[in-house]
């Protein structure tokens, strides 16, 4: 007998979902250029057992010399220069563990929605991309665990992205979907994988993060092709709904309460390591001038400014009417970071999307 059991402690409730399951008998291709990007997403299968040298350990020397990646570099204040090595090696890993735990989690509600865009989708080629998208969640999720497994403890999800996911899951409407998945999750994971993939000299987090940047390059793909494709079809009311449910995933990624519950839950990993959060924090306020001194104005635009607004744009989906409400939430919780001072200048200074996002993933920084 073995410990198999149907049900267990790690489980949640059932999340009740509403979708419809469409059938297509027509196995043309319709969307040439998904079938192209399905292709594609085959030939670029990896498996992680045997890319990933697992048997490595994780470079400590390296992993706690990377950047936290927070707005204002914690790493180069008073108080965190004083700690011992061993400390800022425990502090580094344990905050690491929380962004990668969330990772992990996105990266199993992506699975999920992958799974209802096979059966939701009208097209074959949506349908055949979205099975090779599905495949490649499964294998994010595999290797997310491992490398948390090496690192640290698996944390919990924070609750602004549970609440994207499962609003995203819920939606019976498969272009909802779309864009919940596609364009705000997999548009966030991208400028994430990219950053933290920069910032690191840790040589099995770069690999793995490298891996796993060329598959959400394509899975965002997906979603400006197919959605470009869809919006032209859509009744005004149909593409307001459209912007507004968008907006509303983007709004829950950085407005103040998430971001406060962000930080309490880092202040108590900080608390659990040993460490008086509140007096690095007090250290980083005091010291923000010198701090952000060298740090190049509009250097970090966010993953919402940079990333999901700019595919909106590409998508046909950021009309003026919720540029305005962009621009006031933004403004609201990014503060001198914003871009434009009114909705014009906001419009106007948005910047592209990269012509070859594949590559840009894969970059240096800007």
């Amino acid at each position: 007998m073995n410990d198999f059991t149907l049900h267990s402690s790690t489980q949640t409730p059932g999340l009740a979902t509403a979708m419809q399951v469409i059938y297509q008998w027509n196995y043309d291709s319709e969307v040439d250029e998904l079938r192209r990007l399905y292709v594609k997403g085959t030939e670029a299968q990896w498996i992680a057992e045997r890319e990933i040298d697992w048997e490595r350990p994780i470079d400590q020397a390296k992993f706690a010399a990377t950047p936290l990646g927070t707005a204002i570099p914690i790493e180069q204040s008073s108080y965190w220069k004083s700690l011992d090595e061993e400390q800022r090696w425990t502090l580094t890993r344990k905050t690491a563990g929380f962004r990668l735990s969330n990772f992990l989690h996105g990266e199993q509600g992506a699975l999920m929605v992958a799974a209802q865009l096979v059966n939701a989708v009208p097209h074959t080629d949506a349908k055949f991309y979205a099975a090779t998208q599905t495949m490649d969640e499964a294998r994010h999720v595999e290797v997310f665990a491992k490398y948390i497994a090496k690192l640290d403890e698996v944390r919990p999800i924070a609750p602004a992205l549970k609440g994207i996911l499962d609003a995203t899951l819920q939606t019976d409407d498969w272009m909802k979907k779309l864009v919940g998945m596609q364009i705000v999750v997999e548009g966030l994971a991208l400028y994430s994988f990219r950053e933290m993939r920069n910032l690191t000299e840790e040589p099995l987090l770069k690999d793995l993060l490298t891996y796993v940047a060329r598959d959400e390059s394509r899975h965002h793909a997906y979603g400006v092709q197919y959605i470009s494709r869809c919006v032209p079809c859509l009744s005004e009311a149909e593409r307001t709904e459209l912007e507004d449910f968008a907006l509303e995933a983007a709004r829950a990624l950085i407005d103040r309460h998430a971001q406060h519950t962000f930080l309490g839950e880092v202040l108590k990993i900080w608390t659990e390591a040993g460490i008086d959060g509140a007096a690095l924090l007090t250290s980083v306020q005091q010291e923000r001038d010198t701090l952000t001194r060298d740090m190049r104005k509009g250097r970090r635009l966010g993953p919402v400014q940079g990333f999901v607004i700019p595919t909106l744009r590409r998508c046909n989906l950021l009309s003026e009417r919720v540029a305005k409400h962009y621009h006031d939430f933004l403004r609201q919780n990014l503060s001198g970071n914003l871009i434009g001072e009114t909705v014009e200048e906001f419009l106007q200074y948005i910047p592209d999307l990269p012509e070859d996002t594949a590559a840009w993933v894969l970059g240096a920084p800007q």
